[in-house]
């Protein structure tokens, strides 16, 4: 490990790129704790400690909107906006030209995805401070109107900053900028919550700490697995003659990740999970009485820890098959491998091979999703079962630190390999 990183630092050119991205994260930590004027911070952080769905989400903003800070929406917006192009590049037949187009159009659907923000951006901004505004709490209060927009303004940049920001890392090639971002706000709390957990320790919770311990560490190898866990197809090319030249006649694999949906099924399922809430509580604030007999119905019944747990699994797991599917198509890497001369041993080329692609799919995918749906409730679990409310960083969490933490490592690897062949 200390040879590793005594060679980094002795490349030149990785060590300047290193340093380069430990400074936009200070930076992003800075603006992480600059809080919107006129905001009581600490009321914010006392709602935010006792609500697990807003406090998932803060986690994703990087601990950003606890304090309700100049990036309270952290990256949320830009992710979402990602998604969407995602999903439109399989609708649309000239965004799926374009990402069929190389690196020029990648980039043209990023700029895509980078306008799609901004509006974004200023509907999630709104969205925000009138739910905080009309919250029991009365957490946001506006002496005008004037002050509202400047608000909506600054936390629309401050999402803009954090996506340039996260570009900028991204271009390093030393890790995922966005992904960074959160991973940086994950373990910035982390010494936060060991303090928690340190003063409101109690000598009869220490088994309780002592197998929330053991389980955090067989998480952590339970999420390694997941992120790294593939089936390899086997996948054999014909050899082929061209002038007095062979080519092809060689054995290799097919790699079907068991989790190829990554964060963004968790990511769509808080979405979902959190909207009822909030809609039970604008609904009970309603002077019409059988509305907020409604909407406190509605509160109380996705309070109920199982029956959010349940809906929050389901949701992880539905969203874990629908994603794969948009991202994942049988049919068209089928064609690729007969159009490479390419076939699975025992299958024939074509629809008989793109049958067989989607049924083991859909057989390693079935692990992946349950095995997602466990790490997003795990929080839930553990909660309920050892009573410890005090380290609040779950499931979902270890799942990016891990996943952001593998794929950094791998990039710096390559790096390393590339300087150490210009050498040669």
């Amino acid at each position: 490990m200390l040879e590793k990183l005594r060679r980094i630092w002795d490349i030149r050119e990785l060590r300047k790129k290193l340093l380069f991205v430990i400074g936009m994260l200070v930076v992003f930590r800075i603006a992480a704790h600059i809080p919107v004027p006129g905001i009581n911070v600490a009321n914010f952080q006392d709602f935010f400690s006792r609500n697990q769905v807003l406090g998932m989400l803060n986690i994703l903003s990087g601990g950003a909107m606890s304090n309700f800070s100049v990036v309270a929406l952290g990256v949320g917006p830009y992710i979402t906006a990602s998604i969407i192009m995602q999903l439109l590049t399989m609708i649309v037949p000239r965004l799926e030209a374009l990402s069929k187009e190389g690196s020029a159009g990648y980039q043209k659907i990023n700029q895509y995805s980078r306008l799609i923000t901004v509006p974004l951006a200023i509907l999630q901004a709104y969205a925000m401070i009138m739910i905080f505004k009309q919250s029991s709490q009365h957490l946001i209060e506006f002496t005008s109107k004037m002050q509202m927009i400047n608000t909506i303004i600054v936390m629309s940049a401050g999402t803009i900053f954090l996506m340039w920001i996260g570009e900028l890392i991204t271009e390093k090639k030393v890790g995922n900028g966005i992904s960074l971002i959160i991973f940086a706000g994950i373990v910035e709390r982390l010494p936060v919550s060991l303090q928690q957990s340190i003063v409101t320790f109690d000598r009869a919770q220490i088994f309780n700490f002592l197998i929330l311990g053991i389980l955090a560490l067989v998480t952590i190898a339970g999420v390694v697995l997941l992120t790294e866990g593939q089936r390899n197809i086997p996948v054999t090319y014909a050899r082929r003659i061209r002038g007095n030249r062979m080519f092809g006649g060689m054995d290799t694999y097919l790699p079907l990740k068991v989790n190829q949906a990554g964060m963004i099924p968790i990511i769509f399922a808080i979405s979902i999970v959190l909207f009822p809430g909030f809609i039970g509580q604008l609904m009970g604030r309603s002077g019409t009485a059988w509305i907020a007999n409604m909407g406190s119905h509605m509160v109380t019944l996705f309070q109920n820890q199982i029956i959010y747990g349940l809906s929050y699994f389901i949701l992880v797991v539905a969203f874990t098959y629908f994603y794969t599917s948009i991202i994942f198509h049988p049919t068209q890497i089928a064609d690729n491998l007969q159009k490479q001369g390419g076939f699975v041993p025992g299958l024939r080329p074509g629809q008989p091979t793109a049958s067989y692609l989607s049924l083991i799919s859909n057989r390693i995918m079935l692990a992946g999703a349950v095995a997602l749906g466990v790490v997003a409730i795990l929080p839930i679990i553990t909660q309920g079962a050892f009573k410890i409310n005090s380290f609040t960083i779950g499931g979902a969490g270890i799942l990016i630190v891990v996943s952001v933490v593998l794929e950094t490592v791998k990039q710096v690897q390559s790096q390393i390999s590339m300087y150490e062949y210009e050498d040669l």
